[in-house]
């Protein structure tokens, strides 16, 4: 079993900073691309940014200049590093992956986690 662990929310000021991990445990062969979601009260989940194996990254507008997605490929451990939080980043952020258990497997996508609340308020 393939499962996704995010921590590291908590509250924070406007203009601080948190950094999210995202642990992939279980029986893992490759993990090809990673993202993170977030969740803000009362709308969807949306994806804010990518990390590819070989550390191409893309990030939604809503966050460019602001958060680091990067990756520690022997940890299986994804990051987020925000900067410059505002009160419109409030929200629960997930991760997800693309992840091939064996070399003879297809990619398979983990079940959605609890994700980690954030909440960027003065």
């Amino acid at each position: 079993q393939v499962q996704l662990v995010e921590s590291g929310g908590g509250l924070v000021q406007p203009g601080g900073s948190l950094r999210l991990s995202c642990a992939a445990s279980g029986k893992i062969f490759t993990i090809l691309n990673m993202g993170w979601y977030r969740q803000p009260p009362g709308k969807e989940r949306d994806l804010i940014a990518t990390i590819t194996r070989g550390g191409s990254t893309n990030y939604a507008d809503s966050v460019k200049g602001r958060f680091t997605i990067a990756r520690d490929n022997a940890k299986n451990t994804m990051y987020l590093q925000m900067n410059s939080l505002k009160p419109e980043d409030t929200a629960v952020y997930y991760c997800n992956a693309d992840i091939q258990v064996s070399r003879w497997s297809t990619y398979l996508t983990p079940h959605w986690g609890q994700g980690t609340q954030v909440t960027v308020s003065s």
